[in-house]
């Protein structure tokens, strides 16, 4: 059978970031928006010009890189911007990052079908590379690019993307790690470092996402796909341009929420990024759920979901997010009380981002969780 060529997705240009002054009320301000937390760097340089981007490399086949000269472009930038970019194992920032974009940002996809699933595929064993994505019969193409599907055996994409899970018995322990992808070095480590049943989700606005998904399936890991939502502070604080936002009509919500789905494959459901706002709103909730619940995705939440459901929607929140608080004791002690959580009611779901000190304190913490009576599982094994 030939093979059905994808379309290259346009590229994305990044939502203008409005900084505060850099004083008290400003940096509370950059403190309070994980992104702008995380991807301070790469945020300030979208909006200073793509002029100081240097693309290396071009074509479907190629192994382009984006080399990024951070020296003139951050000497403004708040205090302690080079200590967040630092990898785990103390090696400084230097003037000069490497930022490794998909290698098939969608390539040709041998021997798929729009609607016909195929041969069902066994699932892979514990701690084994996830399926390469996107998995015939499970995609359908989309106005910006290919969009999840229920397969017409009625398998889901949820299924399909998720990572296979056996219960031991013990209680079990789920996490989720988000923010990725905007920063290479905190995406890489996330990837190389965190056990394969932690959870990574990935924004939309990040460059190379599908390279960065083919990556954390290949090291076992399912993955979300995050949703910019409306929080309660906006504009002040804005997800970018494709937000949900909460007093938007059915059809726009429907619209942004295809783009976002539109932009890579792999993912078994959808998370929020803030949304205080929006998911607050019934109506505006209502639409999201069920465009994700007819096209057979998951929804997960930080928290600020909690009381939210909808018939036939797969859904999850987290109890606690575990680096509100950013130093290594707070962070000892979130954790914890997700062991204590799980002991009470069987299970528990935190979430997190992808702060240099969130992974060291998750990677250490994950490495002794058996020892002590507990099952670390993928989130999607503790939906409902």
């Amino acid at each position: 059978m030939a093979a059905i060529a994808l379309p290259r997705l346009p590229r994305l240009t990044l939502p203008r970031l409005a900084l505060p002054a850099v004083n008290g009320a400003g940096l509370k301000s950059l403190a309070t928006n994980r992104y702008v937390g995380l991807g301070a760097a790469a945020l300030l340089l979208a909006g200073a010009g793509f002029g100081l981007f240097k693309v290396a490399g071009s074509g479907h086949g190629s192994s382009g890189a984006v080399r990024l000269p951070l020296g003139a472009a951050f000497a403004h930038a708040p205090p302690g911007w080079r200590e967040t970019l630092a990898p785990l194992h103390g090696k400084p920032v230097v003037s000069l990052d490497v930022i490794r974009l998909s290698e098939r940002p969608l390539a040709p996809v041998a021997g798929a079908s729009w609607n016909q699933p195929g041969r069902a595929l066994p699932p892979p064993a514990p701690g084994a590379p996830l399926p390469a994505a996107p998995i015939a019969g499970f995609f359908a193409p989309g106005p910006a690019g290919p969009l999840p599907i229920i397969a017409p055996d009625g398998r889901t994409p949820f299924q399909a993307y998720r990572r296979p899970f056996a219960p031991n018995g013990r209680p079990k322990v789920a996490l989720v790690i988000g923010g990725l992808g905007l920063n290479s070095r905190a995406t890489q480590a996330a990837i190389e470092t965190l056990p394969a049943e932690i959870t990574l989700s990935f924004s939309p606005y990040a460059e190379g996402l599908q390279g960065w998904i083919d990556m954390a399936r290949a090291h076992g890991h399912e993955v979300l796909l995050e949703a910019p939502m409306e929080p309660v502070d906006y504009p002040d604080n804005d997800p970018g341009p494709m937000t949900l936002m909460a007093g938007a009509q059915g059809p726009e919500t429907v619209k942004k929420l295809e783009w976002i789905l539109s932009r890579t494959t792999g993912y078994f459901g959808v998370t929020n990024y803030l949304g205080s706002r929006f998911l607050a709103s019934d109506g505006a909730y209502q639409t999201f759920a069920s465009a994700l619940r007819g096209r057979g995705l998951a929804f997960v939440d930080d928290g600020a979901g909690a009381r939210r459901g909808g018939p036939g929607l797969i859904r999850a929140s987290a109890e606690r997010v575990i680096d509100d608080q950013l130093n290594q004791t707070a962070i000892d002690q979130q954790l914890l009380a997700l062991e204590a959580g799980a002991l009470q009611r069987g299970q528990s779901l935190g979430s997190g981002f992808a702060y240099p000190v969130t992974l060291e304190k998750v990677a250490q913490w994950s490495r002794g969780l058996d020892q002590r009576g507990f099952q670390l599982a993928p989130v999607s094994a503790l939906t409902h």
